[in-house]
């Protein structure tokens, strides 16, 4: 988070941003010595005339390598001879093999002109990416390569941005380059880098290209003069590292971008649960008061978390020792964990380059980042003057264990169940360039005066413990290795030729230099883009090791493609306002479908700003619905726990129910995207693929394959008009049918507290009887499965089961429902034991029937209805 002044600052550098219109007569580059396998083909390139050098210098020799991966997936790579050129380490991110792939089974083609060099990927009759509409530019700080688009096309994808779902497609610019984002604003480069889009052709297919490459980049969407359209990349450096992979449903694409960058990681059943935050909490005595009124006001806590407020000086792996004393916060941390809540803090990357243990230790093994010269680099976070974590050394991971054995210790130190990452783009307050990060930091006041101290809590809170009283009452597999490929040298490493449109102007303002030289001679220049992916990797095998067989939940703002194998991510400081509240229904889908970052979700009521109470009871009935579902907002606006106004109490309670009683549905799909990478996240054209109305529609989601979610989007608003496909219906709250037929619907009386679900025909749902406080108190409610017929009678379902917490799992359920012709067959695998029993089992319809049984989920079972 930064502070709300730079929330008006504005988009500097937005207008200076590079044109290809320089690159024009490039000679581009012709194909020769082609050599053809049954699964490949290699051929070189050269330079097919006078070099341009309109961003740096043309290189003449070149590489193609094409791949037949599988029947699905061709892999296409355009690199330099000498192998020199930066490209992403497989340490960040494991390439996929060819697993049985052959150029007669495959599904896509791949043909090319030799001179000047162009390519097309094809499928059948349809041309999906066609490179002919320019030349191939190949210089040693820029790539350059446009394709042709179908007319008014349908493209997804190209994040992270809190633009429309469906991107534009006229004079439209998608810059990667993460950075610090206050207000995550639309029409601007936001805090990850995720260079894949999917192209949705309705009844022809969908496909999706993701071009393998961290440096900086601007990707172009428009129209050429005789109203052409095409997708332009505009790299600042890296090779063509592309991937072409397409499927029988968009769900498919999906699952087959996940066999590229990895599958999801799954998460334990009580992350599922809400969990508050506000960066303000004074002490540990706010805190605990937090915990009392959520209890009080009957509304389920899960996990409570505290921003950097509880740091001595704002300094990672620190307790403020008057504010936040260790053992006060180990007595909170023990209470939640006794009435089965859970406890999570923040971890930003910069290390306070003063007196202090991480510093000295970081020091002594030299892992910090450096200047070209070899000399220590310093930039401004919130405690000051700071030195950066590099990654890259091979000795990162031992230096971040032991900060984590030290400091998060659950014996002795600060026992957290979760991690949460901020700042770590990464983000630095110090305006390029920054001679001197410590007289910048006392200007700026850094780190911040903290609050006043108080001696004791200033209210009772019943059931806690004698400290938190009044005083009164106190006491993959890789291709072959050549070059080094760590980039060419002589390159502008801060402000190359080609300036990308980055909204905080120079490559390194508000972040550090980008010609800071990493472990193994790899620059930010080209790496960028990674560090709080890499960040959050190592975050997680830290995680781990004080815990090995439990599943860590890590928390980031900033990611790369393949971020989601490690962590989730939360959407970085929104503002509240109605605005952020429908941008964050396109961002949760793009990362949950597009991105396979299923673990997902938007600071509920708004991080900055005052929200209001019709806002945050809005808000607090869609954040249910997210699957990082957490209230937080910034330092100094009003507090916006749910508790502080009735209707936003009662949304809550309500919200907070149905997501409980939706809790082993929501973990079984998630599970499923975790095996399979088919998403649970969804936008309506996922399982409607042929219905054109659904293209466009970033305001209904499904969740999970069975539940449509139609928010009210609009301020004063007791209506929503929600699309319903040609499908049936049915409405979660009253089990009553609706006939979709391809039209919108007037959702009518929809109380500020309510949001609109319903149920897609021919699923079941397992759902728990009730909702709970807690989810451990949850997993001991029995199922209510609830039978929803398609328009064929017919339904199905699944629930899986396992101990919700443990990563080797060695014994689960995995139970399949099906309905037909009034009976349900209950079948499957069942492995986890426990005592999970069905007692209800409800048939939605023109006449709804609710019967009460008592299934033992154990076995199978057939069940007339």
């Amino acid at each position: 988070m930064l502070g709300s002044l730079l929330l008006l600052a504005p988009l500097a550098g937005a207008a200076v941003i590079g044109s290809r219109q320089n690159s024009q007569h490039c000679p581009g580059y012709k194909a020769t010595n082609v050599q053809e396998g049954s699964n490949s083909l290699e051929a070189d390139l050269v330079l097919a005339g006078k070099p341009c050098n309109t961003y740096g210098s043309d290189l003449e020799s070149l590489k193609l390598l094409v791949e037949y991966q599988t029947d699905e997936r061709l892999h296409v790579m355009i690199y330099d001879a000498d192998e020199q050129v930066y490209q992403v380490p497989e340490s960040v991110l494991a390439r996929p093999g060819s697993d049985g792939g052959s150029r007669e089974n495959s599904e896509l083609k791949f043909d090319y002109k030799a001179e000047p060099f162009s390519f097309t990927i094809s499928k059948g009759d349809e041309v999906l990416f066609d490179t002919s509409a320019s030349e191939l530019i190949f210089q040693s700080q820029y790539l350059g390569l446009r394709t042709w688009l179908p007319k008014d096309p349908h493209i997804y994808g190209l994040g992270e941005h809190s633009d429309s779902l469906r991107l534009p497609t006229t004079n439209y610019t998608r810059t990667l380059w993460n950075r610090d984002s206050p207000g995550a604003p639309p029409d601007s480069n936001l805090y990850g880098s995720h260079p894949v889009y999917y192209d949705h052709r309705g009844d022809k297919g969908t496909h999706g290209v993701f071009l393998l490459n961290s440096n900086g980049m601007d990707v172009k969407l428009d129209r050429t003069g005789d109203d052409k359209q095409y997708l332009e990349y505009n790299t600042l450096g890296g090779v063509f590292d592309f991937y072409f992979f397409t499927g029988s449903t968009p769900k498919d694409v999906s699952a087959q971008y996940s066999e590229i960058v990895g599958l999801p990681a799954m998460q334990s059943y009580w992350t599922f649960g809400f969990h508050n935050c506000k960066y303000g909490y004074r002490d540990i005595y706010e805190t605990a008061e937090v915990v009392y009124n959520y209890s009080k006001a009957g509304i389920p806590l899960e996990t409570m978390w505290n921003d950097i407020d509880y740091m001595d000086r704002r300094r990672v792996f620190t307790n403020d020792p008057e504010r936040y004393p260790l053992e006060k916060v180990r007595e909170l941390v023990n209470y939640l964990h006794d009435h089965d809540q859970h406890y999570i803090v923040m971890v930003d990357p910069a290390v306070s380059a003063s007196n202090n243990s991480a510093y000295k230790k970081g020091l002594n093994q030299d892992i910090f980042i450096k200047r070209e010269n070899g000399t220590l680099y310093k930039g401004a976070v919130w405690p000051g003057a700071t030195a950066f974590p590099d990654w890259f050394h091979p000795d990162i991971q031992k230096y971040w264990d032991g900060e984590f054995n030290d400091f998060f210790n659950p014996e002795t130190g600060v026992d957290i169940d979760g991690l949460w990452i901020d700042m770590n783009e990464a983000a630095n307050m110090c305006p390029y360039p920054c001679p001197n990060p410590e007289q910048y930091s006392k200007e700026n006041d850094l780190p911040p005066k903290p609050p006043s101290v108080r001696a004791s809590n200033p209210r009772p809170l019943p059931g806690f413990p004698s400290d938190f009283q009044p005083s009164s009452s106190k006491r993959g597999l890789g291709k072959r290795e050549q070059g080094q490929k760590i980039g060419l040298p002589d390159r502008n490493l801060i402000s190359p030729p080609y300036k990308i449109r980055n909204a905080a102007g120079g490559l390194s303002q508000k972040t550090i230099d980008t010609d800071l030289v990493h472990s193994g001679g790899y620059v930010e220049y080209d790496t960028h883009n990674m560090y709080g992916t890499m960040m959050g990797a190592v975050s997680r095998k830290s995680m781990l090791q004080r815990r090995e067989d439990v599943r860590p939940l890590v928390i980031t703002r900033s990611t790369f493609a393949g971020a989601g194998t490690q962590v989730g991510h939360w959407l970085g400081d929104n503002l509240s306002q109605w605005n952020r509240y429908r941008a964050s229904i396109q961002q949760i889908l793009s990362f949950g479908s597009l991105f396979q970052v299923p673990m997902v979700g938007a600071d509920v009521c708004g991080f900055s700003g005052n929200t209001t109470e019709e806002l945050c009871a809005r808000w607090a009935a869609l954040g249910s619905f997210y699957t990082f579902y957490r209230n937080h907002n910034d330092l100094g606006y009003r507090p916006q726990e749910f508790y502080h106004w009735p209707t936003v109490t009662e949304s809550a309670r309500k919200a907070i129910h149905t997501r409980y009683r939706l809790l082993d549905y929501i973990y079984t799909a998630f599970h499923h995207q975790t095996q399979t990478g088919e998403p649970f996240l969804q936008p309506l054209f996922y399982l409607y693929p042929e219905d054109k109305k659904t293209f466009s529609n970033d305001l209904q989601f499904f969740y999970g394959d069975a539940i449509l979610v139609s928010p009210v989007t609009q301020k004063g608003s007791r209506s929503v008009k929600a699309y319903f496909p040609d499908d049936i219906f049915y409405d979660w709250h009253t089990g009553a049918p609706l006939r979709g037929n391809g039209t919108h619907t007037t959702i009518q009386n929809v109380n500020i507290t309510e949001i609109p679900v319903h149920i897609r025909g021919g699923n079941v749902i397992p759902a728990r009887t009730s909702g709970a406080s807690t989810t451990i108190e949850l997993r001991k409610k029995g199922f209510e499965l609830i039978i929803a017929p398609g328009l064929d009678g017919t339904a199905s379902g699944s629930l899986y089961l396992d101990d919700g917490d443990s990563i080797e799992q060695p014994k689960t359920s995995e139970i399949e429902f099906e309905y037909r012709d009034g009976e349900l067959n209950i079948g499957g695998k069942f492995e986890f034991g426990g005592d999970a029993v069905v007692e209800v089992v409800t048939l939605l319809g023109e006449k709804s029937a609710k019967k009460g049984v008592h299934i033992e989920l154990n076995k199978e079972t057939t069940v007339k209805i």
